[in-house]
């Protein structure tokens, strides 16, 4: 590891994967976003070393990772922590996992100026299902015919959700999403400065969904009901 080197971000908790490389002070140098869909595995590892190499930069020049814990499916967050957590333990690198879901309040709340507090956030849990993250609190499934209850002074932005959401919150989502690379970065390379970095054995990410035929998740993550019992 290179004492004060660059950070790589990587976030596979929604269908646009990201992957950023941004400087020990959270200044971003460069992100690159592609639509991945539900395939992240086909093309990370290689989006990830053509932008190392584009940035004239060697894995063993890096300070250390950020990744983005979701809420999201199970296979895009699972694919990018795994390769965030393969990258940190062969390159003696440290690791701090940022929740998506605050990383994409903290980007839409500063480019509408607001706090990320009057914010809520939607992304889709299956096909029906949608979970909802706030400021401050755990990710809260709502059910399908559910919407979230909103204050006067809040706003909805939605990711993912384009014909299961206002098309305002939809046209926020997007605003959201130009901004995740950037603030995923700004709140890893704090952790990081801080010495505040991740168990690799212990970072889990939240997911929503699960696969086919898998009924529970393996005690690594996970959101709430809107009534307050986990979600399996």
């Amino acid at each position: 590891m290179t004492a004060g080197g660059p950070i790589l971000v990587i976030d596979t908790a929604t269908t646009h994967a990201v992957i950023a490389v941004g400087a020990p002070d959270g200044s971003l140098l460069e992100a690159r976003t592609w639509v991945a869909g539900y395939r992240h595995g086909e093309e990370l590892l290689e989006r990830v070393g053509a932008l190392l190499r584009d940035r004239g930069l060697a894995p063993a020049a890096l300070g250390g990772l950020v990744v983005g814990t979701g809420p999201g499916a199970f296979t895009g967050l699972r694919v990018g922590i795994a390769t965030a957590k393969g990258l940190a333990h062969a390159l003696g690198l440290p690791l701090a996992g940022v929740p998506t879901g605050a990383a994409l309040l903290d980007a839409v709340a500063g480019a509408i100026e607001v706090d990320a507090s009057a914010v809520v956030l939607l992304q889709p849990a299956g096909p029906s299902d949608r979970v909802e993250t706030r400021a401050g609190g755990p990710p809260r499934i709502l059910p399908g015919g559910t919407d979230p209850d909103l204050a006067p002074d809040e706003t909805l932005v939605a990711v993912d959700l384009d014909d299961r959401a206002p098309a305002g919150a939809v046209a926020l989502g997007e605003v959201a999403r130009d901004g995740l690379a950037r603030a995923l970065l700004a709140a890893g390379a704090r952790r990081l400065a801080a010495g505040d970095a991740d168990d690799l054995a212990r970072l889990v990410p939240e997911y929503v969904t699960l696969p086919r035929g898998v009924r529970s998740a393996p005690l690594d993550g996970g959101v709430e009901l809107s009534g307050g019992a986990p979600r399996p």
